[in-house]
C-alpha cells in the first residue's frame, strides 16, 4: 500500500484507519488490534491476531494497554472503537487509532474472520 507507520503515528494523533491498512499493519505484526465489543461478539467472530478487551470492562484494562507498538481498536463499525479511543486519550492513556466500519467493514473486504 506505500504507507508507513511514521506517516500514520508521526505527529501524536488519533487515526481511522482503513481495513486494509490495518490487515497490512497486522501482517507486519506492527500494531496491537483490540477489539472492544462484547464476549458473545468476540465469540461469533473476530480478526485473527486481535486481543479482547470490551468496553465495558475498560477502566479495568486501560492502564495495562502495551507501548511498545501502535494500540488500535475496532468494534462492529466503529462507534465502541471511537468511544474508546477518545475515553483513553482522555485519560492519558497510550493509543493511537481505531478500524473505520468496524468488523463490519473488514468482512465487507473479504477480509479473514476467525472463531478460535
Amino acid at each position: 500500500m506505500g504507507f508507513s507507520m511514521v506517516s500514520l503515528f508521526a505527529r501524536n494523533e488519533s487515526k481511522t484507519l482503513s481495513p486494509q491498512e490495518v490487515e497490512e499493519l497486522l501482517d507486519r505484526k506492527a500494531i496491537h488490534l483490540v477489539d472492544v465489543r462484547e464476549a458473545h461478539e468476540w465469540n461469533e467472530g473476530h480478526i485473527p491476531g486481535a486481543v479482547h478487551q470490551p468496553l465495558s470492562e475498560l477502566a479495568t484494562w486501560a492502564g495495562a494497554l502495551p507501548t511498545d507498538k501502535p494500540v488500535i481498536f475496532y468494534c462492529l463499525s466503529g462507534g465502541r472503537s471511537g468511544q474508546a479511543l477518545a475515553w483513553c486519550k482522555s485519560a492519558g492513556h497510550a493509543v493511537d487509532g481505531h478500524m473505520g466500519g468496524g468488523i463490519t467493514a473488514w468482512r465487507m473486504q473479504g477480509l479473514p474472520v476467525t472463531r478460535d
